[in-house]
């Protein structure tokens, strides 16, 4: 065989294995470059909500199912990866009136003395009403359970301090697309810094002509691992800034309107 032969081989051999190391070394680039897209980069806010959520409960949330009293009323909550269901049974003289959410499909049931159920037909306005009396009142005791499901929208505002203590605000707003039928309400929590726990939290809402509300949080206890707490309810007037509310708050320029008490709380996995 000829020099030049044994040349021209030698290259082709060289080019082959140049362009095979060539072409791995390009996956290789393009998988980092998937890695590096798929990375999420959370912001300030949403850490510090996913350390509240922890202090509050963390991953059991996922599958809790309590019972409690609300104002007279018994209410349950069965959370699964699947979705949740929600119950509230009111009693009056003679039946037990049961209203019953399933990831939004909602139904009323009556039941008479002798346990007899009998299917409540309600019109749109009665559904949307009852709907959002049940999402509320289980969504506030369950806080911070649902501040980053994905039609929350969540923002750092400030550190401040209220009666000494240090506080991180989170301020929080809505989706209309899954926000639910109070999307346009905007939410101050302060968080504090020590425990990340939920200490105050503020709200407005435009409803019925709006309002301002400051609520403050006391009687904390925790029930096999998740954190319930009830809060004393103030008044602001109406257009009063959210983050002007821990002022007045301490100078006791606040209306008390009532505490928000939830009561007897089971955790129904354990029964």
């Amino acid at each position: 065989m000829s020099s030049l032969k044994i040349v021209l081989i030698s290259c082709c051999i060289l080019l082959f294995f140049s362009c095979k190391q060539n072409k791995s070394n390009a996956i290789k680039d393009n998988n980092n470059s998937t890695d590096t897209v798929s990375t999420v980069t959370l912001s300030k806010s949403q850490k510090i909500l996913n350390k509240t959520i922890a202090a509050h409960g963390g991953d059991l949330y996922t599958t809790a199912h309590y019972s409690f009293i609300f104002r007279g009323n018994t209410y349950s909550f069965k959370n699964t990866v699947n979705g949740y269901e929600y119950w509230k049974e009111t009693k009056t003289d003679s039946n037990l009136i049961q209203d019953y959410l399933k990831n939004d499909k909602f139904s009323r049931t009556t039941f008479n003395e002798s346990n007899k159920g009998e299917w409540v037909d309600l019109s749109e306005k009665e559904i949307k009403s009852a709907k959002g009396a049940i999402n509320s009142v289980i969504y506030f005791a369950t806080l911070p359970h649902k501040l980053n499901d994905e039609a929350v929208n969540s923002k750092y505002v400030e550190s401040t301090s209220i009666k000494n203590k240090n506080y991180d605000v989170i301020e929080i707003t809505f989706n209309k697309e899954g926000g639910g039928e109070d999307h346009d309400d905007e939410f101050y929590y302060w968080i504090n810094k020590d425990t990340n726990k939920i200490d105050y939290l503020a709200y407005n809402y435009t409803v019925n002509k709006g309002g301002v509300r400051f609520r403050s949080a006391y009687n904390r206890s925790v029930v096999d691992g998740i954190t319930f707490q009830d809060y004393i309810n103030y008044k602001a007037e109406t257009g009063t800034p959210l983050k002007d509310l821990p002022t007045l708050y301490e100078a006791e320029e606040l209306k008390e309107l009532s505490k928000i008490k939830t009561e007897n709380i089971i955790n129904l996995n354990k029964n």
